[in-house]
Formats: structure tokens, C-alpha cells, sequence
């Protein structure tokens, strides 16, 4: 499937700052095998006084730019086409959970697809003790790494209920986890700790999820919205799968990958420092418009 993105973000100042520098992660991957990125650009306004393209080090498509002179505000513009292929459901070839230490001793990868670097806490994830119970207890002897990722992911999602006035951006995971209320990015720190908490490799996926507009009614502009979801690594053979603890399902041909990392801090669609005084108010539409393809 093709699809036609667009994402908008602004944000304006309760005062001038008087210089700023960001971090934008916002451009779709190029996922060997999953998805295509098309062509695509970001448009920043006001112009800034520095800006560089590049990837981070887990590959992800990073702009970073500054400015020098007073500004009132910033608005942030990506528009993207990308081809996303569906993963047809194969059979399960993940190792057996019981085998899963062996593989991950085996691995002499630090590249940026190394599981090595989504077994220990991260600044937004770690494995406490709630987490990995949880998890523990779900697990049965025989089982596949996919079945665990699997079986972990969908008790989660029976666990938790979606609120988006529960929880923000900066809530840690263990409150979102004991008020079992939440949103896709506490749904992923709680499984990424969970897998974590037994020994599963496990990172964080930041991107899009086509939505589809109750029947009968017309798509409305700017309604979708960003998504997160988790990528477990379930042995040597079968590498990264992804999984979607909010919708209890497999990552599909609907989800485009923007950025993968241990968590939210590495994924962040901005991030940077600002020399201002007062708040601010931010602003956020998202469009995913599928394509015939």
C-alpha cells in the first residue's frame, strides 16, 4: 500500500526566545523488505539560521537546526510517500524462549539492529519488579520467544485500559502500569520493560497507524495521529519482530515505521532547547491518506 502523510507540528511562544536549537525525528525509514520511502521533505518556519540532514545512530532520518535570531514560534511541516509492504504471516521459526540466552551470548553485533543495546534499562525503561512478575507469569514451559512477545503483549492489553487524559508525554511507566490507564507510548514502555524484565531484547517503534473513519462518515483532515509500538527480538534466525501492545496485534501493512530506539527519548519527533521565558502552546495534525498501490 502507498500512502501520502503529512505531519504538522507548531508551536508558539508565550514571549520571543531569543535562540533555539532541535532535534527533529520525523522522516519515515527506509525498512529493507517492509517499506519504501517514496520522497519526502520537512519545511521549518521560520528558515533557521543552521540546518543539517542526516540519520542518528540507529539510522533514523535526523534534522537538526538552530536559530540565532528572536522568533515567536516554529511550525514543522513533513510530507512524505511511502510504500509499505505487509509482512505475510509465516510460520513461527523464533527460538524457543528457553533457548533465547544462548542466542543473545552468541551475538557479537554493536551495530545499530544489535539487540545488545535493548537488554538493559534505558533513561525511560527499567525493568522493575511489577513489570517483570507480570510478565514471569505468564510465561509456560515450550513456549517460542514470538509466543511470549505474543502472549505478554495481548495479557497487557486485556491489563490496560486506553485514556488519553490519564497519562502525558513525561508519565513514568510504573504509575501508567498501576493505573492500568494509558496511551501507546505508556503500552510500549510497560512491554518493553516486561520482555525486558525476562530477558527478551526489546525497543521502541515511533510512527504512523492508518485509521479508518466509522462507517458511513467522511475521513476528517488532521485526524490520525502518531502511534507507538515495540520490536522484540525473538533469536537469530527470525531477528526483529514487531508488535503493537494497543491493538494487541502484529505490526502491519497499516503501520509505517518512523524511527526505532530504546525508547521514547531516542524517537522523540522534537526535542532541543530553547532561550525564552513563559510557556508555550503546542499544536499537532497528522494525515495518512492511502494510495492505490
Amino acid at each position: 500500500m502507498i500512502y501520502d502523510i503529512k505531519l504538522a507540528l507548531g508551536y508558539d511562544y508565550a514571549g520571543s526566545a531569543g535562540a533555539g536549537r532541535h532535534l527533529v525525528r520525523v522522516m519515515p525509514l527506509e525498512v529493507p523488505g517492509q517499506q519504501r520511502l517514496v520522497s519526502g521533505e520537512v519545511r521549518v518556519d521560520p528558515t533557521p539560521d543552521e540546518r543539517r540532514d542526516g540519520r542518528d545512530f540507529f539510522g533514523n532520518n535526523l534534522v537538526e537546526f538552530s536559530f540565532r535570531a528572536a522568533h515567536d514560534g516554529l511550525d514543522l511541516v513533513m510530507v512524505a510517500r511511502v510504500d509499505r509492504h505487509a509482512v505475510a504471516p509465516t510460520e513461527d521459526r523464533s527460538t524457543g524462549f528457553a533457548l533465547l540466552a544462548r542466542d543473545l551470548a552468541a551475538c557479537r553485533d554493536l551495530g545499530p539492529g544489535s539487540p545488545l543495546h535493548m537488554v538493559a534499562a534505558s533513561p525511560r525503561v527499567t525493568p522493575d519488579a511489577p513489570t517483570a512478575v507480570f510478565a514471569r507469569d505468564l510465561l509456560r514451559p515450550g513456549q517460542t520467544c514470538l509466543q511470549v512477545v505474543q502472549t505478554v503483549g495481548r495479557a497487557l492489553h486485556d491489563h490496560m485500559t486506553f485514556d488519553p487524559d490519564a497519562t502525558d508525554v513525561d508519565t513514568p511507566l510504573d504509575e501508567a502500569f498501576a493505573a492500568r490507564k494509558g496511551v501507546c507510548q505508556d503500552y510500549s514502555h510497560i512491554l518493553i520493560a516486561c520482555l525486558r524484565g525476562v530477558g527478551v531484547p526489546a525497543g521502541y517503534v515511533s510512527g504512523f497507524l492508518r485509521t479508518e473513519p466509522p462507517p458511513g462518515k467522511p475521513r476528517l483532515e488532521g485526524a490520525d495521529a502518531m502511534h507507538a509500538w515495540v520490536r522484540a527480538w525473538c533469536g537469530a534466525a527470525v531477528g526483529w519482530v514487531e508488535y503493537d501492545p494497543t491493538n494487541a496485534c502484529l505490526a502491519g501493512g497499516d503501520h509505517i515505521v518512523v524511527a526505532y530506539g530504546r525508547d521514547y527519548s531516542d524517537v522523540a519527533p522534537i526535542k532541543g532547547i530553547l532561550r525564552v521565558s513563559g510557556g508555550q502552546n503546542g499544536r499537532q495534525a497528522v494525515d495518512v491518506i492511502p494510495l492505490a498501490g
